[in-house]
C-alpha cells in the first residue's frame, strides 16, 4: 500500500512538472479551425451544403511568412484543407483561407500512379502538427511526410518504405485560382526548378538529397503532369525549395541563404523558437488548460497573414511589374475589412518591424494606383494606419499615407459611391422588390456605416497633422451613420434616393449586398465605434436601447442559412465580422456585467466546437476571429481601433504579462482580483500605476510605459 502511495505520488509530481514547463507553443494546436460545423444547434440553421469553416491551414510557416507550406485536401476550398476530408492531393507553399494561393502543390508517390487518380487516404490517427511542423501517413503509398519552413523556403522530408521507387508528383496545373501557365525543368543532378503563373507568379528552386533520373509526365485529355524520379537510396527522400515572386535566381538565393546546409531537424528547431519568440511575449497565469490551448493556439493564428512578398536581397516585384528594391520588406495586403478591428492592432503591439512595412507596402501599392489599396468593403487601411500611428509605429512616409486616405475620401475611387455619399450623407440603396440573400446592389447602409468610421479615421491623422481645415470637414462626416437610422424601427435601414425608406422590410433577413453586407439589420444597427453615445442618444431613452440590444443577444435566429453566418447568440452573429464590438455597447449605458455575459459565452462556445472541438464559429479570416479571442482573454480590447486606446474587461486568466515588441519593448501586467470567495461578471474598480481609472478605457501609452493594470470584479 506504501509502494503504490508513493508511485501515485511521483507520478503526480512527473504530471504537475511537466504541465509547469510547457511552453506556449507546446499549447499551440495549428488544426483548431480546420473543421466544418454540421450541427443545427452550433449552425443556426439546417445545412443544404459544406458551411464555411474557419478555413484555415494546418501546415507550417513561420510568422507572416512568404511560405505556408500545408497539405491540400480539397482544391478549391478555403486553405485547401478541410479535417472531415479523408484523401491528400499534395503539399502546396501558400495559402490563406480566402479560396485563393495553394501554389505549386507536390505529392511524393510510388508504383503505379495516373493523372486523375494519384490522391493518398490518410488519418488523423498518424497526423501531427506543430508550429512550424507538420506530419501525415500517406496510406496509399506507404510514406510518412513531414515539412517545416523558413520564411522564403520549405522543407520536406519522405520517407519511404525499403525498396521503393521514388516520384514527386508537381501538379502545376492546379492551385486554388486558374493556372494561367507553368514550367519545371531538370536543372542539375539535383536540382529543379520552374514557376507557376496564377494570381501571381511564384517561382521555386528545388534541391534533392536524391538523384534526379528524369522528369517525365503523366497525362489525360486536358492536362499534363510532370512527375519528377529519383535514384533509389536507402535514406528519406529531402527537398529543400525556395521561392520567390521575382525570379528563380532570387528563390536560389533566398533558399541559400536561409535553409541549404542545414539539417531538417535544425530548421524545425529554428521554426520553433521563432514562434516561441513571438508568443512568450505574452505570458498568462491561472486559467484552465482548455483555455491556454485556446489562448495559444488564436495567438498563433494571429500571425499567419499578411505574407511577405520581398526575397532576402531586399527586391519585389511592384505594382508596374517592375524590380525594385526600396529598403523594406514588401508584404501582402491585409485582409481590411475583417482585421482592422483588432488582429492588425495586435500585429503593431508585438511586431511593429512587420506593421510599419505592411503600411509602407500598402502606401507603395497606393502610389502606384492612385489611392491606397483596401479589402473586400469599406476602406479600413485608413483605420489601421490611423490607429497604427496614434500608437507611435511612424517608420513609413505618414505624409504620403495621409494624402492617399485623403483621396479615398474625397475622390470616386476606391471608396464606391463616395460622391453620393459625400453630398447626401448616406449611400442611397435600389429599389428591389424582392430582395433575396444573394441579391447585389450596393450594400449602402453597410457603407454609410463605414464610411463615417472611416471618415473619423482620417480625421484624426489630421488633426495630428495639424490640417485643421479638412479634420472639421472630416469630422462634420462622422455623423452620417445617424442618416440611415429609421427611428421608427429602431434599426439601421436602406434610404432610396428620394429620402424615402427601403419597403418590406424585414430586419431578421440576411443580405450579402443588399442594404448590408453579409449581415442584417440587428448585425448592423449597433456600429458606430467612434460614437457610441451618439448612437445610444438615437433611441428614445438608455433603458430603450437597453431592451434593443437585450433582443440582439435574445431574439432567435430564424434558421435562414447564408454562407459566412453562423454562430449565433439570438441575433448576434459571431460567425462574422461586422458585429464583433456590440457585445460591448451595455458599457455605454452603464451595464458592463451584461457586457462580461455575452464576451465569456462567446469565449466560452464558438473556438472549439463541433464533434472534434476544432471548429470556430465562422471563417478565422485571416486572423481576425483569432484576436478577438486573444484580446477578450486578456480583458482588453480595441473597442475602436483608430484610437490608441482599448476597452478593459474581466479577463479568463489571473494574471497576463504582455511585453510590446521592438527593441525597447516594456512589459505591462494585467491582474485580476475579486471581492468576496465568487468570481463575478460586474468590474468593482480598475486601477493602473494606483491610480483610478473612471471610464472603463486605458491609453495605449499608458500601458507602454509597463505598468500595472488591475482589475477587481464582484
Amino acid at each position: 500500500m506504501k509502494k503504490t502511495f508513493l508511485l501515485n505520488l511521483l507520478v503526480l509530481f512527473i504530471m504537475t512538472s511537466s504541465q509547469a514547463q510547457k511552453l506556449p507553443t507546446d499549447y499551440v494546436n495549428p488544426l483548431l479551425g480546420t473543421a466544418t460545423l454540421w450541427d443545427p444547434k452550433d449552425l443556426g440553421f439546417v445545412a443544404t451544403h459544406r458551411s464555411w469553416g474557419a478555413e484555415v491551414f494546418p501546415g507550417s510557416s513561420l510568422p507572416n511568412a512568404m511560405v505556408q507550406l500545408t497539405p491540400v485536401s480539397q482544391f478549391h476550398s478555403g486553405s485547401g484543407y478541410q479535417y472531415e476530408d479523408t484523401v491528400i492531393y499534395g503539399f502546396a507553399h501558400t495559402s490563406k483561407g480566402h479560396w485563393n494561393l495553394c501554389n505549386i502543390p507536390l505529392m511524393p508517390a510510388t508504383g503505379s500512379i495516373s493523372a486523375d487518380n494519384y490522391q493518398s487516404k490518410f488519418s488523423h490517427k498518424n497526423e501531427s502538427a506543430h508550429p512550424g511542423y507538420y506530419q501525415v501517413y500517406l496510406e496509399r503509398y506507404g510514406i510518412n511526410a513531414e515539412f517545416t519552413s523558413t520564411l522564403r523556403s520549405g522543407f520536406h522530408k519522405y520517407t519511404f518504405k525499403p525498396g521503393q521507387p521514388k516520384k514527386l508528383i508537381a501538379d502545376l496545373s492546379m492551385s486554388n485560382e486558374r493556372v494561367k501557365s507553368w514550367d519545371i525543368e531538370k536543372e542539375s543532378a539535383n536540382v529543379f526548378s520552374g514557376f507557376q503563373q496564377a494570381g501571381e507568379k511564384l517561382y521555386f528552386y528545388a534541391v534533392s538529397n536524391h538523384t534526379i533520373t528524369k522528369i517525365d509526365s503523366i497525362k489525360t485529355d486536358k492536362k499534363i503532369i510532370p512527375v519528377v524520379n529519383f535514384a533509389d537510396a536507402a535514406k528519406p527522400l529531402e527537398v529543400q525549395i525556395g521561392f520567390s515572386y521575382v525570379s528563380v535566381k532570387n528563390a536560389k538565393e533566398n533558399l541559400e541563404k536561409e535553409m541549404i546546409g542545414r539539417t531538417f531537424d535544425q530548421v524545425r528547431q529554428d521554426a520553433t523558437q521563432t514562434w516561441q519568440a513571438l508568443l512568450s511575449k505574452i505570458k498568462v497565469t491561472g486559467g484552465t488548460e482548455r483555455q491556454k490551448g485556446l489562448f495559444y493556439s488564436t495567438l498563433y493564428r494571429s500571425f499567419l497573414w499578411p505574407a511577405l512578398r520581398s526575397d532576402i536581397n531586399g527586391e519585389f516585384m511592384d505594382q508596374s511589374g517592375k524590380v525594385v528594391n526600396k529598403g523594406f520588406n514588401y508584404y501582402t495586403e491585409p485582409s481590411l475589412w475583417d482585421d482592422y478591428r483588432n488582429k492588425l492592432i495586435l500585429l503593431g503591439m508585438l511586431a511593429p518591424k512587420v506593421t510599419n512595412d505592411v503600411i509602407q507596402s500598402l502606401i507603395d501599392k497606393g502610389e502606384s494606383r492612385g489611392f491606397m489599396p483596401t479589402f473586400f468593403h469599406g476602406d479600413h487601411a485608413s483605420v489601421f494606419i490611423a490607429g497604427s500611428y496614434l500608437r507611435g509605429l511612424k517608420n513609413y512616409d505618414v505624409k504620403s499615407a495621409y494624402q492617399l486616405m485623403l483621396r479615398n475620401a474625397t475622390v470616386e475611387g476606391t471608396r464606391k459611391y463616395v460622391d453620393e455619399y459625400n453630398t447626401k450623407g448616406y449611400i442611397a440603396e435600389e429599389a428591389v422588390e424582392k430582395p433575396v440573400t444573394k441579391t447585389v446592389t450596393k450594400a449602402a447602409v453597410t457603407k454609410t456605416l463605414e464610411y463615417a468610421y472611416d471618415d473619423y479615421a482620417v480625421a484624426l491623422l489630421a488633426k495630428e497633422l495639424k490640417d485643421t481645415a479638412n479634420y472639421k470637414m472630416l469630422m462634420k462626416r462622422t455623423g452620417n451613420y445617424k442618416n440611415v437610422f429609421d427611428p421608427a424601427t429602431q434599426f439601421m435601414r436602406g434610404r432610396l434616393a428620394n429620402g424615402d425608406w427601403v419597403k418590406n422590410f424585414d430586419s431578421d433577413y440576411p443580405y450579402y449586398e443588399y442594404m448590408y453586407r453579409e449581415a442584417n439589420a440587428w448585425n448592423s444597427t449597433f456600429f458606430a465605434p467612434h460614437d457610441p453615445k451618439g448612437l445610444v442618444g438615437l433611441f428614445p431613452s438608455k433603458a430603450a436601447f437597453e431592451t434593443k440590444l437585450d433582443s440582439l443577444f435574445s431574439k432567435p435566429w430564424k434558421g435562414y442559412e447564408a454562407d459566412n453566418l453562423s454562430g449565433f447568440i439570438g441575433q448576434y452573429c459571431h460567425g462574422n465580422q461586422p458585429a464583433h464590438s456590440f457585445p460591448f455597447m451595455y458599457y455605454f449605458i452603464g451595464k458592463q456585467e451584461k457586457s462580461q455575459v455575452i464576451l465569456d459565452s462567446i469565449m466560452n462556445h464558438f473556438y472549439d466546437m463541433g464533434k472534434d472541438k476544432l471548429a470556430y464559429a465562422g471563417m478565422d479570416d485571416a486572423g481576425e476571429m483569432s484576436s478577438w479571442y486573444v484580446f477578450n482573454a486578456m480583458g482588453f480590447y480595441p473597442f475602436s481601433p483608430a484610437d490608441p486606446k482599448y476597452i478593459v474587461s474581466v479577463p479568463l486568466f489571473d494574471k497576463i504579462e504582455f511585453t510590446y515588441g521592438g527593441a525597447n519593448g516594456k512589459t505591462f501586467t494585467i491582474e485580476k482580483r475579486k471581492i468576496g470567495a465568487k468570481a463575478r461578471k460586474k468590474i468593482a474598480h480598475i486601477s493602473y500605476g494606483n491610480q483610478k481609472i473612471e471610464n472603463y478605457f486605458i491609453n495605449d501609452a499608458e500601458l507602454r510605459k509597463g505598468g500595472k493594470l488591475v482589475i477587481t470584479t464582484q
